[in-house]
């Protein structure tokens, strides 16, 4: 989300057979930055459960149309790391949820620093995709945040997606992103409940004009789309190479961000890096919102044309102090239904919450909301 907006029984083997060179740096990365500890993965041979089409996704080799939430905060473990956002109790979290829903959630090297001891601790990251595959769940774990929220807090700007990303400087903390990408897909990359990658949540290849990098004074060189290009070509093809059939979402909100403007977006987005189109829709009245240039319509023309299907990744509205919760899901179910009908692949809610501010007018979903009616019908 941009954060401006609004201021968040299933086989369990899965996998394939790599390259044995590729085998050896897996299990060196495991053995090395893993402690020789259980990786959390369910390491097997076999293929990964989704795939893509030009028309859509594929779940088992059955065509699917997946739903779900944003839960971003379910890496937070209060007595082990610091957080992003409240804590969510997974089981209850997983078991409200329609069989093979898909989650999208931070999954941030920052998540796995002991906040006491600074060592290194992969428990709540694990035990997420544990508790996903006891509930026949299907996760999106974003590896960054375009803007640093729950990182360092540090935007992501054009000199990162240029050179910056796969500096391994052992100095950097709490571990480079190179480094990182390496470590996540080597522990969890095995996941029978792994539906796909993003690589950076919401990427924008432009430059900050001030020390707070507000929105309102960045600059968006002439270059940020080739910048851009060449990031997905270069870190997508680093991530296949170790995982090579689980799908890259393109994590792009889609509104005409920098380096993804009219036509840049489809330039940007035909990278073979990229497996998964995204649009970020915020807009409670239009079903489908934005504009000729930068909307979700011409982005269905243009993920036609590149053959990959589109998920609105995103789709929230404040409710609560505002509108009621069941006026929000009625709006949010007619929307999906008729961006379904323009050829969307997917849809997933913004933004679980295990504390909903319900006297405020927020994106808060809370337990028992509403929309996870919504995605129950969706599901059937």
């Amino acid at each position: 989300m941009i954060r401006g907006a609004y201021a968040g029984r299933r086989p369990a083997e899965r996998r394939r057979l790599p390259h044995l060179l590729i085998t050896a740096v897996i299990l060196a990365l495991v053995a090395v930055v893993t402690g020789c500890g259980d990786s959390g993965s369910d390491d097997a041979n076999g293929a990964s459960r989704v795939s893509t089409t030009p028309d859509g996704l594929l779940l088992d080799g059955r065509p699917w149309w997946p739903t779900g939430l944003n839960a971003y905060q379910l890496g937070t473990d209060w007595t082990v790391n610091k957080g992003c956002g409240a804590q969510v109790d997974l089981d209850s979290y997983f078991g409200s949820l329609p069989e093979d829903s898909v989650t999208r959630f931070n999954l941030f090297a920052s998540m796995v620093v002991d906040k006491n001891t600074h060592e290194t601790d992969y428990s709540r990251l694990d035990s997420i995709f544990d508790a996903a595959g006891r509930h026949d769940q299907l996760l999106v774990p974003v590896l960054a945040s375009g803007e640093g929220a729950c990182e360092d807090g540090n935007f992501k700007d054009h000199r990162w997606y240029a050179s910056g990303w796969d500096d391994v400087s052992p100095e950097a903390a709490p571990m480079p992103y190179a480094r990182w990408l390496d470590t996540a897909v080597a522990r969890w990359g095995a996941s029978s409940s792994l539906a796909g990658w993003e690589l950076v949540g919401e990427p924008e290849a432009s430059n900050c004009g001030d020390a707070a990098c507000a929105w309102q004074g960045r600059t968006c060189p002439e270059d940020a789309a080739r910048v851009l290009r060449a990031f997905f070509d270069d870190a997508g093809a680093r991530l296949k190479s170790l995982d090579p059939d689980t799908p890259v979402w393109a994590g792009l909100a889609g509104g005409g961000q920098c380096g993804a403007q009219f036509t840049e977006y489809a330039d940007v987005v035909a990278s073979a890096g990229i497996d998964v189109l995204d649009y970020h829709d915020y807009d409670a009245q239009e079903p489908l919102p934005g504009n000729d240039h930068d909307g979700l319509q011409m982005r269905l023309t243009q993920a036609r044309a590149v053959g990959k299907p589109l998920v609105v990744a995103e789709v929230g509205q404040p409710a609560g102090g505002c509108i009621t919760l069941q006026a929000r899901a009625d709006t949010l179910s007619r929307k999906i239904s008729a961006q379904q009908t323009a050829g969307t692949a997917g849809a997933l809610f913004w933004s679980f919450v295990p504390d909903p501010r319900l006297g405020q007018c927020t994106l808060d979903i809370g337990p028992g909301d509403p929309m996870f009616g919504v995605i129950r019908k969706l599901a059937n």
